[in-house]
């Protein structure tokens, strides 16, 4: 029985997961994010499981791996996971959506406090040898938006009462009970757009979130806030985004995701006021041990045990 991933951080920092699989029976194959197809294809015939980051699990791979049973996210998001697809052939498909909740929402900080700050700049201008006095924005006391509150909404919006800031939150499905103990108030997506100094996204790339963020709907936030991405490039439209950073109709953004990546060339780096990283957030060694651990033990249970596996994503 074959397992396979694709992810180039699983078992990065710790072999145990791989070490757990053999123990179980499993032969373990590792490829790159950018494997291709006719690359897996002598594989795939045999492969019970397969860790994934980004590569594309559509129809395609599919008929090809007949004794597919689970497909694993090394992560959270699914997009690249055709979910119809494999709930018809009966094929598991599962996430991680508590294992990097704190190093997003760490970075989610990291990055409102840098772009308010301008911390890049001033960092790059004192490497230079200049000693810049640069007039930046507090964060201490004024008003965060939480657009998706979620495992990593929820912890962002607890790093934000230890900055006295007012938490606004959007989310389809509120968790009133949360909102209540720690003192976050929902509120229409239009209300948070205009109210908010700060806007942290954690939202699903789904059809409604398209280009949710577009420059109609920027411009309605104030003149002086930041737009945070934590989530998926394709809810903040970036030629919208550029336009909108480049006639100052927002202070600045940070974007941890984009549309196309991995991404060696953009119009928004070379913008002052935007801070751009290579999908990072969730990417420290805890996060990644947790997340490869939960995934291994989803296959063994499913696979040897019998037992439906956690944090099921497709509906069976």
């Amino acid at each position: 029985m074959k397992v396979i991933s694709t992810s180039p951080s699983f078992a990065k920092y710790d072999n145990t997961p791989i070490v757990d699989l053999q123990k179980n029976g499993f032969e373990y194959l590792a490829f790159p994010a950018d494997v291709s197809l006719d690359e897996l294809k002598p594989h795939l015939k045999d492969t019970v499981a397969i860790i994934v980051a980004f590569t594309e699990i559509n129809d395609k791979l599919l008929d090809l791996a007949p004794n597919l049973k689970i497909v694993c996210k090394h992560g959270v998001g699914v997009d690249n996971i055709d979910l119809n697809a494999t709930k018809n052939r009966n094929i598991w498909v599962t996430n991680v959506p508590n294992a990097n909740k704190h190093a997003v929402a760490d970075f989610a900080f990291t990055l409102l406090l840098g772009a308010a700050r301008q911390l890049p700049q001033a960092v790059e201008k004192t490497k230079k040898g200049e000693w810049p006095r640069i007039f930046a924005t507090d964060a201490y006391g004024k008003t965060i938006g939480i657009l998706g509150l979620g495992n990593i909404g929820k912890q962002v919006a607890l790093r934000a009462r230890g900055f006295n800031m007012q938490i606004l939150a959007y989310d389809p499905y509120p968790d009133h009970a949360f909102a209540k103990e720690f003192g976050v108030t929902f509120v229409s997506l239009d209300e948070l757009t205009e109210r908010s100094d700060f806007i942290s996204i954690h939202m699903p790339l789904i059809e409604s979130t398209n280009n949710l963020f577009n420059l109609e709907r920027i411009k309605r936030m104030k003149k002086g806030a930041f737009l945070m991405n934590l989530s998926r490039g394709g809810i903040v439209n970036e030629a919208d985004l550029y336009r909108a950073l480049s006639d100052k109709i927002i202070a600045g953004a940070a974007s941890d995701v984009f549309v196309e990546e991995p991404l060696t060339e953009h119009p928004l780096f070379a913008l002052d006021n935007f801070i751009g990283t290579p999908h990072i957030a969730g990417y420290t060694d805890g996060a990644v041990s947790a997340i490869g651990e939960l995934c291994v033990e989803n296959i063994i249970n499913c696979l040897v045990h019998g037992r439906k596996p956690i944090y099921v994503v497709n509906g069976l």
